[in-house]
């Protein structure tokens, strides 16, 4: 398949916005350059404080977001959907757009997606990279695909975090918006009895049932193409919803439906300027919140009816 690749840069401080603003154009297929803490994160992650003079010589104050339009969708739609929410948030931007192909694309993942350590359990490693699990963490495959869920932003990163505290053996678990499926994966992995994610893009539930597959969980996850109230059933203990603020409102309408009586759901992907509104809507639906958790610009949420 062939793919328009639309870079938008935008100044470092909008990158947060941009990046949600992105991801209401497409659901799949982003990443982000942001040079600005480069020297801690190489510290963090790598344990080392010599970087690449190429790395060096980023700019500091702008962000490159990178999304992927598929050949099948409209890229000049979304290139002025793009220029014309950037604006109206008042973010000084430029954007651009090129072809690329499927190889040229994978190759891009990889110059921009490592090994990660989430929460206290788990560590993302795509299959490019290898890793010393000298602490036992639970280690999740992952190769993006042309998928949204790398684990690296902010927002899936504090999805999985939440997780790791209500995941037991036996647990029931549903991903709404499943992307490449690792929030349902990871949740097979630290035990849960079943896990079924849903997302409205086939691409995506492609790229998450091949990564069930190299996580060796295919006989726990189940991946459907769909949306929640048309091909989902049944009651489940845990329920994560990883997607943009205006969609996780319309959920509250109906989510309950699919809840135990003690479950939770598990929200993110909220840009903090959405909290309140989100939060709002919650409240005016019953759920009460359990658990907060902050990353950057963003916030998740476990509720509980």
């Amino acid at each position: 398949m062939n793919w328009t690749e639309i870079t938008i840069k935008v100044n470092q401080k909008d990158t947060d916005t941009a990046a949600a603003i992105a991801n209401m154009t497409v659901p799949y297929g982003i990443y982000i350059e942001d040079y600005s803490d480069l020297e801690e994160k190489a510290e963090e992650i790598a344990h080392i404080n010599l970087i690449d003079e190429e790395l060096i010589a980023k700019d500091r104050t702008t962000s490159l977001i990178h999304i992927y339009i598929s050949e099948c969708d409209n890229a000049l739609e979304a290139v002025e959907y793009l220029k014309e929410h950037l604006t109206a948030a008042n973010i000084e931007n430029s954007v651009e757009s090129i072809g690329v192909n499927d190889a040229d694309w994978n190759e891009n993942w990889k110059k921009y997606f490592h090994t990660t350590e989430i929460g206290e359990k788990l560590v993302i490693v795509p299959s490019w990279e290898s890793y010393d699990n000298k602490n036992g963490r639970v280690v999740l495959n992952i190769d993006p695909g042309a998928a949204f869920g790398t684990g690296t932003h902010a927002t899936t990163s504090l999805c999985l975090s939440l997780l790791e505290s209500h995941i037991k053996n036996g647990t029931k678990m549903l991903d709404i918006g499943t992307g490449s499926g690792i929030l349902a994966i990871a949740s097979s992995l630290l035990g849960a009895e079943t896990a079924i994610g849903v997302d409205i893009d086939a691409q995506s539930v492609k790229t998450a049932k091949e990564n069930a597959e190299i996580n060796k969980v295919e006989n726990k996850c189940e991946f459907i193409v769909g949306d929640l109230a048309d091909k989902i059933s049944g009651k489940y203990d845990v329920i994560c919803a990883n997607i943009v603020a205006d969609v996780i409102i319309k959920l509250f309408d109906n989510v309950k439906d699919f809840m135990t009586d003690d479950g939770v759901l598990i929200i993110s992907g909220i840009i903090d300027i959405r909290k309140d509104d989100v939060l709002n809507s919650a409240a005016a639906h019953g759920f009460k919140i359990a658990e907060e958790n902050y990353k950057d610009n963003w916030c998740a949420f476990t509720l509980t009816k």
